[in-house]
């Protein structure tokens, strides 16, 4: 699988030429690791700061300078401490490439512990999931590394403290020795049958299909393994290495959210392959994050509405049970008006006259009890189902206003389009609804309120038609600071009917909006609405000062009076 990735020995070879031309002769200042797979290295080298990220995830492997901010943790990981203890300060000497493999090499120099100048190693190997970072002493014994391996569970060779670093096999050949296949695609003619991408990828260290298929493409040769598309795609490949040392090549993106290493048609920018990587990888695990993050809440969210779901099944039963409170107040009431007339005790039923109805009802009877305990019975049983009746409206009330607020926040968090509005939304649950949790949905990581800030400043939507501003809120927490804080009260403001959706304020400033503008106001409430999808929908609207809020009610929850109703069809518009 990971031959398939783009990060391979063509991209890295391009990496570490243009690390060697700004990183030599650099000092490392700062290391510290974001996350378990993540390593960066802060480096001053010519006047400059710049930052190695060493990414060694099944998911997103790769190694390259960044601009991106990375959380630094409050306490550093056991090897990130180790790494601070054996290369702060340390000088890089040298960083290469084991032959076209994924695997970096970046040798070191300082003083050890002992003031005396010594000689280290870091080694990233870049292969999918057995990606890891190690550290080797001046004699190549490892001193450390990211992940530990054993023979003695597995593995290929050791990774271990104290073991000899030896490279990972392989049968692949290097690119330069190409003509070691020209005799076997010459003399064995049932590769003629197959794929020339296929051919080189099994054959070739460090190619990915994505490289080939672009290649291929480029040449527009047939994708045939003769032995002539062979040469043809070979030299291309060692013209591209070439390239690479003289720094004429780029990234460029191809098809499935994938890049691959070309040939710079325009103008050379400095460290444009580490920068292309940058954006790409950055992008990457944003998305990558956003979309954890997102169905982590959902799934917080939706076991919380599972089980208050499951607490209102139950009221309704109960409430289900009570419907015939009223018949056991009737038979109570009968049997006592007509007790001077019910002469025989002991009764299995009786039939009475039901003076409501004008009609004869038969009432079951405690055959044990008399006319009068059986009466006394029935209003027991009828005030008993009263009580329950009347507590479990009041909780059947309180369910309900939970499901809907609930179910807005799931709203939310679908209608979230990034790491923020979700951070948002978790701002405004977690006293309500996930306090005393040790771990939060993000990990269990301390921000700083600088952090914290940068996280949560979610900003409304704006749209802006003939002159009007409109504002729409993101999440329940904006929805109530619009309506209550920013709205004038001659201010407009929409809702779906009936669903959860977005607050929506129309500001006036003084102006009188036409009904097309309204319409179109409602349009965007029913674009950031439960129906978005919908044809034809419901939309509320009335004057800001007859939205209220009642005491005790969660963000966002509201109750409106004097609203007209409009239907409109959902329309996104450009945000300004």
């Amino acid at each position: 699988e990971s031959e398939k990735m783009a990060f391979d020995g063509f991209i890295l070879n391009a990496v570490v030429t243009e690390l060697k031309d700004c990183l030599s002769n650099g000092r490392i200042q700062k290391i510290y690791q974001p996350n378990s797979n993540e390593i960066v290295l802060g480096i001053y080298a010519n006047n400059t700061q710049y930052a190695l990220v060493l990414n060694v995830s099944s998911q997103f492997y790769s190694m390259h300078l960044t601009t991106s901010k990375k959380i630094n943790p409050i306490s550093a990981p056991n090897f990130c401490m180790l790494l601070r203890k054996h290369l702060m300060n340390y000088k890089i000497v040298n960083i290469s490439i084991q032959g076209l493999e994924r695997i970096a090499i970046v040798e070191l120099t300082g003083n050890n512990e002992e003031h005396e100048i010594t000689s280290k190693k870091l080694v990233i190997e870049l292969m999918g999931k057995h990606s890891n970072i190690l550290l080797l002493d001046n004699q190549s014994m490892i001193i450390d590394a990211l992940k530990h391996y054993s023979i003695d569970t597995g593995a290929s060779r050791d990774i271990l403290p104290k073991k000899q670093y030896i490279f990972p096999e392989t049968d692949k050949i290097d690119i330069h020795d190409f003509e070691k296949l020209d005799i076997l695609l010459e003399n064995n003619q049932n590769l003629e049958s197959g794929l020339l991408s296929d051919f080189v990828i099994q054959h070739f260290s460090g190619v990915s299909k994505t490289l080939i298929e672009y290649c291929i493409n480029v040449l527009k040769i047939e994708n045939i393994c003769s032995i002539e598309n062979y040469h043809v795609l070979i030299h291309y490949l060692l013209d591209l290495l070439a390239d690479t040392k003289s720094y004429n090549v780029s990234c460029i993106s191809v098809q499935n959210s994938d890049y691959t290493l070309t040939t710079a048609n325009e103008d050379i920018q400095p460290m444009q392959v580490n920068f292309f990587l940058d954006d790409f990888y950055t992008q990457k695990e944003e998305v990558s994050t956003f979309i954890t993050y997102r169905n982590s809440m959902l799934a917080l969210i939706s076991g919380k509405l599972k089980k208050v779901s499951k607490k209102l099944s139950v009221i309704n039963d109960k409430i289900e049970e009570c419907a015939n409170m009223n018949q056991y107040q009737l038979y109570g009431e009968l049997i006592t008006s007509n007790l001077y007339q019910i002469s025989k005790e002991h009764l299995s039923h009786i039939e009475l006259f039901n003076y409501y109805t004008s009609q004869t009802i038969d009432i079951p009877l405690d055959i044990a009890l008399s006319p009068a305990e059986n009466a006394k019975k029935y209003f027991k049983k009828y005030h008993k189902l009263k009580a329950t009746f009347d507590y479990v409206q009041v909780q059947k009330l309180e369910l309900e206003k939970e499901i809907n607020y609930l179910e807005s926040i799931v709203y939310e968090i679908q209608s979230a389009g990034n790491i923020q509005d979700i951070d948002s939304v978790y701002e405004e649950i977690q006293d309500s609804l996930i306090t005393n949790k040790k771990k939060t949905v993000r990990g269990n990581k301390k921000q700083s309120k600088k952090q914290q800030k940068i996280h949560n400043n979610s900003q409304p939507i704006q749209y802006m038609i003939d002159n009007f501003k409109i504002l729409v809120g993101k999440n329940n927490k904006q929805n109530d600071y619009l309506t209550f804080k920013v709205a004038q009260k001659e201010d407009i403001w929409f809702h779906v009917k009936d669903m959860q959706g977005s607050h929506v304020i129309l500001m006036k400033n003084g102006h009188v909006p036409s009904q097309e503008i309204i319409n179109q106001c409602a349009s965007i409430a029913a674009y950031h609405s439960k129906a978005s999808q919908s044809s034809n929908v419901a939309v509320d609207y009335t004057i800001t000062k007859y939205v209220k809020k009642p005491n005790g009610a969660k963000p966002g929850m509201v109750i409106y009076t004097n609203q007209k109703t409009v239907n409109v069809q959902p329309k996104k518009l450009p945000a300004s």
